[in-house]
Order: structure tokens, then C-alpha cells, then sequence
């Protein structure tokens, strides 16, 4: 909350003039009015709750988040899940699965754990993102083409032959209208650049239609029966103990995409700007925001990449933009609704054409499968493929596992345990290593992944072996498995009469063995002590022996 109040004073008190954020504000909601619309249609909602999910979102995530230029509200990366927990769940399911995103987002903030999401690997976040970028793609055929499919499943591979097969059956007008609102958004920006193009194609694509009126074109009104002006009703969707269990997977991945997103978001405000946002801030302001939302009729939001930057680059530089843009959003709700009724949906179907294509990192995608290593090429495609042929709560939750995998794999491969010879030791012990003595050196974390090669290496000491000296000087961390792995070779080796000690620890480590009463195992009070000291005490075992 300081943070928030900060971030207010800094933005109105600023060097920037007010004015600016406010035309900026302006201009963003121009640009958030048709991707309001677009994005529900494509969820399987009705486009009102777009624009409720952008006015209450924006609003809250820009009073009580950190990032001093975020725009929130509805976003593509979240089409395809939303869409997938509606067909399974209904609106109230979705809702539901929303109000428990929100507090997961709040708990991860105030806990702290804003940092760990820059722990998800890029070949994870590209992969899923572009398969996104797919299916929000494939998934606007019908209505960009005017297309009527066959009845088909809710996966990708069953949707995709349906509207292949319906393709020669395309309605020409609709294609046309549709094709005019895409060149209008890709070759607007080059031409007036602070003029936002998709709001353009939107009253371009509308105008015509009005004035022609193509039969069998799709509009807002003929699909969803327009919008209704005002303000939503409160309404609690009713949650119970059992679809709370029933949704805790989709609200887990709406979280950890939202959060995501809007980090990711605020990132790039930041590289836009020169300013540093809080992340665990930014998480409770999102998780109020999504808190809130289906209160007020609306769904799943976060930080909007797009957006944002289009606040950015129209002036806005302070809070009051994002709370501006809301504002302009609920002026849309209360006065123009009835106009957006006369929108084609092959408009809306165009915008979100633009939106796949910006979101799909293509460029990045193919450099990753050019230049990256086999191991990430490799989780790169099985994240897109699980996405697209699957579904996001599938593909988030196998690509951070196997990025995890992967990791602890390499990391157990950097860990060497070496013995060390009278000529490696020449600088500690000018006489040589004692007979029976013998001295390994453990260099790298010891976890769970390197016990194995920890349990294996030492298995093969010779029988003239009296006395083990492990040197533990670069070892940064130990973990459970690997003290008890430590542990069960003491006591063979202690079998075999063969005594074990434990040098150069630091003072964590060291502190853990304690704890874990490995010191007591081999009779020592510190593992701190030098190996030039653990060798003089083992030449005296040995002489007293």
C-alpha cells in the first residue's frame, strides 16, 4: 500500500504535465474499447463483461499496484484458458475460478513471491504464449471468414478439420468486411501512428456494414442481442466447498498466467520509462483487481502489454492514466452501448488476427529453435505443442516441470568429487598423504540430484583405506537427501573400520551437520576445521592405532 501511495504522489506531483496523462488515458481507452469486445467474444462471454473486467480491473490494479503506467484488463493470453474453463464450467464457474485467482495473487504478494515468477525459463513462456497465439488465431476463422462448421470437440484438433472443411463455404461479404478491418490495423500505424488502428476498423467495418447491409453478416447485436447501457448488478456467483476443489487447477493456472503477464508487463514499463516497480506490490493490486472483477460482472484480468505501451507513448507517465482509461471505459458503458450492437464480429475477428500475430513472438520462436540449446529447443516445442494439441493447464504445469527436471539435471552435472594426490596436496601436506589416508574433494551443491553420483564415486574406495577426509570447502549447499546419503556411507565405512572426516566446511553447512547429527556420526565437534588439521589428526589415529 505505501508503495501504491508513492507511486500516486510521484505520478501527479511529477515534472510531467497532467495533461499529457490524461490524453494519453484517452487514447488508451480508445484502443481498450475494441479489445474489450473482441476479447469476451472470443472467450465465449458476452462482450459487456470485457468492458466491466476492463473498468473495475484497471481501476483497483491502478490504485493498489506498483507499476506507475500499467493498464489492466482483459488480455489474449488469457482467451484460450478462459475459454476452456467456460465450456466446462459456465460463466459462474469462471468467476469462481477468477475470485480464486485473486487471492492467490494477493497471498503471493504479501508472502513475497513476486520474485520467483522470473524463475519460469523463456522457452516456457514463448512456447505457451505462441500456442496461444495459435489457437486465438484458428479459433477467429469463423467468424473472420463467416464460416458455419460442423459440430465439433473443444480441442484444437478436432476444431481445425471442421473449419477446413467449411472453408469453401466462406461468406463474401463478411470476408471482405474482415479483410478491409485488418489492413486497416496492420497499415494504420505506419501512416498515424498515435491514432489507434483498431478502433479505427472497428467504425470503418461498422460504418459499412450499416450502410450496406450485407445479409448474413454477424454483428454484436445479431450474436449477443447488443449490449445493455448502465452499470452490472453486483452479483456473487455461488461458490461451495466441492466447486471450490473442482476449480482450484484453473484458478491456479489464471494466477500464474495473470501473474505472469503482468509482471512481464510491468517490465516493460519500466524499460519504457527508466522506473522500477515492487512485484509483490504489483501481485496484490492484480490480486484485488481479479478479486473484484466478477463481482461487477466480469472475469480474469492482468496487466495488458499493449496497452500499457500505448500509454507510454501518448504521455501517460502516473497512476491517473490507468484510472482515466477506466473512467472512459464506464462513459462507453453508460452512453455508446447501444451503438456497439451494429459492430461485425469479422471486425472484432480481425483486431484479435493482430493480437495473435503481436503475441506469438514468432521471430523469438524461431530463434530459439535455431540457436538454442537441445534441451530447451526440446521444452520449447513440447510446452507449444501441449498448448495448442492439449490445453494451458497441461502445457504451464508440464513446461515448469520439466524445466525444473532439466535444471536439477545440470546442476547435479557440475557437482565433482575427486580424490586428491600427494602432488594436488603439495602446498598442504609437503610429505605426502599418509598411508591409509586417503582425501576427496566435493566441489558443487549437494541435493538430492547429486547423491547418486555422490554414494556411487565414494563406493569405490580401496580396502587399505583407515581414514576418509572430505573436503567441503566448495560446497555452497546440502541439502536432506544428500546429509543422508552422507550419513549411510559414514556408518558402512565405519563397518569396515574405516573413519570419516569432515573438513573446510563453511559455517552453514556446517550448522546443518550439526543439526542433522552427522558431527556426532563421525566424532567431530566442527567441520570448520582446516585440512592441514584434519591431516595431523589422522596421522595421530594412525600412530595410535
Amino acid at each position: 500500500m505505501i508503495a501504491a501511495l508513492e507511486s500516486w504522489k510521484a505520478g501527479l506531483f511529477g515534472r510531467h504535465h497532467i495533461l499529457r496523462t490524461l490524453g494519453a488515458a484517452l487514447v488508451g481507452g480508445l484502443v481498450a474499447r475494441p479489445l474489450a469486445l473482441a476479447f469476451p467474444s472470443a472467450r465465449g462471454a458476452r462482450p459487456e463483461q470485457g468492458i466491466y473486467t476492463g473498468i473495475v480491473a484497471g481501476l483497483l490494479a491502478s490504485l493498489f499496484g506498483s507499476s506507475r503506467v500499467s493498464i489492466s484488463g482483459p488480455t489474449g493470453a488469457f482467451i484460450v484458458i478462459l475459454a476452456g474453463i467456460t465450456a466446462k464450467y459456465g460463466i459462474d464457474g469462471l468467476q469462481i475460478a477468477t475470485l480464486m485467482a485473486g487471492l492467490i495473487l494477493l497471498a503471493m504478494g504479501l508472502v513475497k513471491l513476486g520474485g520467483i515468477i522470473r524463475f519460469i525459463p523463456t522457452p516456457v513462456v514463448t512456447g505457451f504464449t505462441t500456442g496461444i497465439a495459435v489457437i486465438i488465431f484458428v479459433g477467429q476463422w469463423k467468424d473472420f471468414f463467416g464460416l458455419a462448421p460442423a459440430a465439433s470437440g473443444q480441442h484444437f484438433h478436432e476444431k481445425l478439420p471442421a473449419l477446413v472443411e467449411a472453408m469453401p463455404g466462406l461468406h463474401l461479404p463478411t470476408t471482405l468486411l474482415a479483410l478491409g478491418a485488418l489492413v486497416i490495423v496492420v497499415l494504420l500505424p505506419r501512416v498515424l501512428r498515435r491514432i489507434p488502428s483498431p478502433l479505427v476498423a472497428m467504425l470503418a467495418a461498422t460504418l459499412v456494414q450499416a450502410y450496406f447491409q450485407f445479409d448474413g453478416v454477424a454483428t454484436i447485436g445479431s450474436a449477443f442481442g447488443g449490449i445493455p447501457a448502465g452499470l452490472p448488478e453486483l452479483h456473487l456467483p455461488a461458490v461451495s466447498f466441492a466447486r471450490v476443489l473442482e476449480l482450484i487447477g484453473p484458478a491456479v493456472t489464471i494466477a500464474m498466467l495473470g501473474a505472469i503477464e503482468s509482471l512481464l508487463c510491468a517490465v516493460v514499463a519500466d524499460g519504457m520509462l527508466g522506473t522500477r516497480h515492487d512485484p509483490n506490490q504489483e501481485l496484490v493490486g492484480q490480486g484485488i483487481a481479479n478479486l473484484a472483477a466478477p463481482v461487477f460482472g466480469g472475469f480474469a484480468s492482468t496487466g495488458a502489454i499493449a496497452r500499457t505501451a500505448t500509454n507510454i507513448r501518448n504521455g501517460g507517465n502516473s497512476p491517473l492514466a490507468g484510472v482515466v482509461h477506466a473512467l472512459f471505459l464506464l462513459a462507453v458503458i453508460v452512453a455508446l452501448a447501444p451503438l456497439a450492437a451494429h459492430v461485425p464480429l469479422a471486425a472484432l475477428a480481425a483486431i484479435l488476427f493482430v493480437v495473435a500475430w503481436n503475441m506469438s513472438e514468432a521471430r523469438h520462436f524461431v530463434d530459439l529453435l535455431r540457436h538454442a540449446p537441445l534441451n530447451d529447443r526440446a521444452l520449447l516445442l513440447i510446452t507449444f505443442l501441449l498448448t495448442v494439441f492439449a490445453d494451458l493447464v497441461i502445457a504451464v504445469n508440464v513446461g515448469v516441470l520439466l524445466a525444473a527436471l532439466l535444471f536439477m539435471k545440470r546442476m547435479s552435472e557440475t557437482v565433482t568429487i575427486e580424490g586428491e594426490t600427494d602432488t594436488s596436496l603439495a602446498g598442504v601436506c609437503p610429505v605426502g598423504v599418509p598411508k591409509g589416508v586417503q582425501v576427496y574433494s566435493i566441489d558443487g551443491p549437494l541435493f538430492f540430484g547429486a547423491a547418486a553420483t555422490f554414494e556411487r564415486t565414494l563406493a569405490g574406495l580401496h580396502d587399505g583405506t583407515r581414514v576418509l577426509i572430505l573436503r567441503l570447502g566448495e560446497v555452497p549447499i546440502i541439502d536432506a537427501t544428500a546429509m543422508q546419503a552422507l550419513a549411510d556411507l559414514t556408518r558402512r565405512f565405519q563397518q569396515r573400520g574405516v573413519k570419516v572426516m569432515l573438513c573446510e566446511a563453511n559455517a552453514r553447512i556446517n550448522g546443518k551437520l550439526a543439526n542433522f547429527g552427522l558431527l556426532e556420526r563421525v566424532d567431530q565437534a566442527d567441520a570448520r576445521l582446516s585440512l592441514a588439521d584434519a591431516l595431523d589428526q589422522a596421522i595421530a589415529d594412525s600412530a595410535g592405532a
